[in-house]
């Protein structure tokens, strides 16, 4: 508990410093980085299910992807972002399978080929996308308010679901994938998600101006005056982000359970691997960055 408490403790500052000051590219190349490690951990994990990866061939095609992220970050007209990284992605997606297939025609033994593809591509769509998709984010307006809404929403959810499912949890959820997660816990875990991310929103004008005043934001990357969404969509928006990030976190239990492993990695003290410590976000993410892209188009 108390390295876990202190790994969040450096952690969050850096990262919400990251989001409010960083230049994009170099978000978007810490988000490649992160995406690489969780990457990483993912094909360690399938060799555990007799998969023998494709690891320099993926490895390769990330870090391709993310240049392209970084080179779309350089444009600052948000419809024109938007496209780009849309367009992006569905190009991406559709080239892994034959990407990966293709090079796994090379091995020796062709039957570890089509298990070895799969594997790569199933790694781009399920990590590299949302963590390029959490660039994206902070790209739209106001993204500096969203992209931080983002984070407190899935950490808040996270923090009580560990807490309340830890003191009062009595009715187990998914006792084959993740034992100790239960429903008690779950439910709070959206109550927070919805107070903190309200209260976020309902006081963005305000942090907004403060973070302007004191040099941590552009104008466009905060929220102001009518800017402000209405209550209602901000609730149901953060009711979806935390189911989203609960199913992110059973998932990627789901693989650690079947590969018969406690964590992804040890890199994060406390927190087991960077794959542990993102999987939530990895589906909380597209979400919020749909409801940016739908704002973005009315």
């Amino acid at each position: 508990m108390i390295k876990r408490v202190a790994t969040a403790l450096v952690l969050i500052p850096l990262v919400l410093l990251l989001v409010l000051k960083a230049p994009l590219y170099v978000l978007a190349f810490v988000a490649g980085a992160v995406a690489l490690l969780a990457i990483a951990e993912f094909l360690k994990l399938v060799t555990h299910y007799a998969v023998e990866p494709l690891s320099l061939s993926t490895y390769f095609f990330i870090v391709l992807f993310f240049v392209f992220v970084i080179v779309a970050t350089t444009n600052r007209t948000p419809l024109v972002e938007t496209t780009a990284i849309l367009y992006g992605l569905a190009i991406a997606a559709g080239l892994a399978p034959f990407v990966f297939l293709t090079v796994a025609m090379r091995r020796n033994n062709l039957a570890s080929g089509y298990p070895a593809a799969a594997a790569s591509t199933f790694a781009f769509g399920y990590i590299a996308i949302p963590m390029a998709l959490l660039v994206a984010i902070r790209q739209q307006p106001a993204g500096a308010i969203w992209t931080i809404y983002t984070l407190l929403t899935v950490w808040a959810g996270d923090i009580f679901a560990y807490f309340v499912g830890k003191s009062l949890g009595r009715h187990l959820m998914s006792p084959k994938i993740s034992p100790k997660k239960t429903w008690e816990g779950a439910a709070a875990s959206v109550v927070a998600s919805v107070i903190i991310g309200a209260l976020w929103i309902q006081h963005a004008p305000a942090i907004s101006s403060t973070l302007l005043r004191i040099g941590l934001i552009d104008r466009r990357d905060g929220m102001f005056g009518l800017e402000q969404p209405q209550l209602w969509p901000i609730i149901l928006l953060s009711v979806v982000v935390n189911i989203a990030a609960q199913l992110g976190d059973l998932v990627e239990s789901l693989i650690k359970r079947g590969a018969a492993v406690k964590d992804s990695g040890t890199i994060l003290p406390g927190h087991g691997g960077m794959l542990d410590r993102i999987d939530a976000m990895l589906f909380a993410v597209p979400v919020v960055w749909a409801w940016g892209a739908w704002r973005l188009m009315q």
